[in-house]
């Protein structure tokens, strides 16, 4: 079994295509295709293109012989997996809407899994749903009673006539797909996205972007699920004919290396990861592994999904100077499902651009941000350092606003948002969430805060509540849902949100309010909390139990979470507390570990 080749026998075309059916139609007139590999790096299964588009059309046809209506869902447990792309594109050509949900079952064990797959089955409300055969128990489990009008695997429908079924090209649905943000998974947001949203995004990826050329190769361990995963790594290289080698996603987090192998093995030159990927890398390699690598190829080593921290980044590039990495092929961007993906690009071969400023809290809107010139600080003055993220893609327009919506000059940091064509239409069946983040003129509230740098984006932190922890979206409300089914604590006493470590990087905290309870009380709610956190949502947690009527609210009588966290912050501001901590924060109880 030989892998699909990397040159193509077809002339590049870069993503000028109707729909993702029509951009498959040519991909599959080449050799070109995707490969997927096993957890010792192993080829297991090859899907050229051109037998993918068959596959896909046989079985458009065996969905709708199901009964299914155009614009139906059909849920998709997202595994890195050739079933789910046989899935996805069999969407694409009988006008049906696919919705890739997680495959995370480790995460919080099997009965989180299976009520969070129920979830999101009932919020898009499939009409069919669909696993490769290792997930199957799980789906079968969650989609009981549901009424679904087929639940299965692809060999299941082998019985179905489809032969009166017609099959076209021809975009029969506006909608591309579905992506569920990757956060809450009591609070599903499924983003819609039209056919025209995901297409202009993924022909400005191509052409302005990564600047596809003749003889490019894709390395991707990304999630299916992921925004970023499934357009920058599966729709963006079959609409530009690329050639893709997969490693699940569980794989890579074991053994990191195989990464490096494959991108070496097979000569890949666009490869995409979050901060923390290229972390693990330098955290596992050995110096003696160095020299197996020849990753001299990889010109465009992409970065993004989170806060991207220079130091990572920078060891990396040392660590791996010798395989032949160069750190100029590092490509900073931002970007969110929202926005179908990508909204900024830094320019190829520039590598990373540092802006280093003076303190403080960065999420103060219209603070300007102060360069330090010429490495000129004041004794105890405190430096941060942000990765710029290049110039919006063309076709969006980017503002940065205070909290009156007036539009800020550069240097000055508040609110980020974004119209374009590549925006979401909104959240499917949420149209009062929807209205809180996108204006009837289309102007795109991101939730994260940003300044602008000669024209180039710089994330510096997030106005919404949003934690991400490892590249994985958590929601604060999750958290707070876990310690409220506690005896001891009422609705409303616990507050989420995340606080910057030493390392810069992002650690979760979730602050309880206890009433009358005992020392001994304390300690066991602290640690049943902690390790409920771990077991639903595969995070370490900080876990800090306070007085009554410590947590904040506005004046309204919400919970204030940006509140409880500058609370907390005073709380412990110069405390030598880790994050394996439980804090009490009571004069009679002092910090104890876990």
């Amino acid at each position: 079994m030989d892998i699909t080749p990397t040159h193509n026998t077809v002339p590049l075309c870069n993503g000028d295509f109707r729909s993702l059916a029509e951009a498959l139609d040519y991909a599959a007139t080449g050799r070109t295709g995707y490969n997927f590999y096993d957890g010792r790096g192993r080829l297991a299964t090859v899907l050229p293109y051109s037998q993918l588009r068959s596959e896909a059309q046989k079985l458009a046809a065996k969905l709708l012989a199901t009964g299914a209506e155009p614009g139906s869902r059909v849920a998709v447990i997202a595994d890195t997996h050739p079933d789910f792309m046989r899935v996805f594109y069999a969407c694409q050509y009988a006008g049906l809407v696919p919705v890739p949900l997680p495959a995370t079952m480790f995460l919080g064990g099997r009965d989180a899994y299976v009520g969070q797959i129920r979830r999101l089955l009932c919020d898009c409300q499939a009409a069919i749903a669909m696993s490769p055969a290792g997930f199957l128990p799980f789906l079968l489990e969650a989609a009981e009673g549901l009424e679904l009008l087929f639940v299965g695997q692809i060999a299941d429908l082998d019985g179905v006539d489809a032969s009166q079924v017609e099959i076209s090209s021809a975009p029969r649905c506006e909608t591309a797909y579905l992506q569920y943000t990757s956060g809450s998974t009591r609070y599903p947001r499924g983003v819609i996205i039209t056919q025209k949203a995901v297409m202009h995004n993924l022909s400005s990826i191509i052409r302005v972007g990564i600047k596809v050329q003749d003889g490019d190769r894709c390395m991707s361990w990304l999630p299916f699920y992921h925004d970023m995963g499934l357009v920058g790594m599966v729709l963006a290289p079959m609409a530009s004919q690329m050639s893709v080698d997969y490693l699940n996603t569980r794989d890579f987090a074991m053994r990191p290396r195989l990464w490096l192998n494959l991108i070496s093995q097979n000569q890949s030159t666009i490869s995409f990861g979050p901060p923390f990927g290229y972390e693990l890398c330098v955290r596992r390699i050995r110096e003696p592994e160095v020299g197996r690598f020849n990753l001299a190829c990889w010109r465009v080593a992409g970065i993004g999904a989170e806060i991207i921290r220079p130091e990572p980044l920078r060891q990396f590039a040392r660590i791996l100077n010798s395989s032949g990495f160069d750190s100029r092929a590092f490509m900073p961007c931002y970007g969110m499902a929202e926005c179908s993906l990508a909204v900024s690009f830094m320019p190829l071969g520039h590598g990373l651009w540092v802006d280093k400023v003076k303190g403080g809290d960065f999420t103060d809107l219209n603070r300007e941000f102060l360069p330090v010139v010429d490495n000129a600080v004041e004794d105890g003055e405190q430096i941060n350092s942000f990765v710029v993220c290049g110039c919006p893609l063309p076709g969006y327009e980017v503002e940065i606003r205070d909290d009156q919506g007036n539009v800020l000059p550069e240097r000055h940091c508040g609110a980020l948002f974004v119209r374009g064509d590549s925006v979401m239409e909104g959240y499917f069946g949420k149209e009062d969430e929807t209205c809180e983040v996108l204006s009837a003129d289309g102007w795109l509230n991101t939730g994260d805060m940003a300044y602008m740098l000669d024209g180039n984006l710089v994330i510096t932190g997030r106005q919404k509540d949003l934690i991400i922890i490892n590249g994985r979206n958590i929601w604060p409300q999750d958290l707070e849902f876990i310690a409220e089914q506690q005896p001891e604590v009422r609705t409303g006493d616990a507050s989420a949100f995340s606080i910057n470590g030493r390392d810069g990087s992002e650690k979760a905290v979730l602050v309880v309010q206890c009433r009358g309870l005992d020392v001994n009380a304390y300690s066991d709610l602290a640690h049943r909390l902690h390790g409920l956190v771990k077991k639903e949502m595969g995070i370490e947690c900080l876990v800090e139990l306070v007085p009554r009527n410590t947590l904040p609210r506005t004046t309204s009588g919400k919970l204030s979470r940006s509140g409880a966290r500058s609370g907390f912050m005073a709380r412990h501001t110069g405390s030598k507390a880790s994050l394996s901590e439980t804090l009490y924060s009571f004069p009679e109880i002092s910090a104890q570990a876990i």
